[in-house]
């Protein structure tokens, strides 16, 4: 239990920053989804348009702070490199 005023503080800041982190991390997944079964289906301009939405999310998610930038960038590598594949 907290017992300093800024201790019951930062309960509440991390339960706020929680939040908005998992809601990140949910919008990321969403955008994967979103482009890993437009590859799936063999389109590749949907495939791509995706594709660019979920490297903007990341994008987001590292300027955040939820996401490291080298996690990103080997996401975002690995989505591309199966999108460029498909094309």
């Amino acid at each position: 239990m907290a017992n300093t005023k800024n201790a019951k503080k930062m309960i509440k800041v991390n339960e706020r920053r929680r939040k908005r982190n998992q809601s990140i991390r949910t919008t990321i997944k969403t955008a994967f989804k979103k482009a890993t079964q437009a590859l799936e289906a063999g389109e590749a301009s949907d495939a791509a348009d995706a594709a660019r939405k979920a490297a903007s999310a990341i994008d987001r998610a590292v300027s955040k702070g939820t996401v490291h930038r080298n996690t990103a960038a080997r996401k975002k590598s690995r989505l591309m490199k199966k999108v460029n594949a498909l094309a």
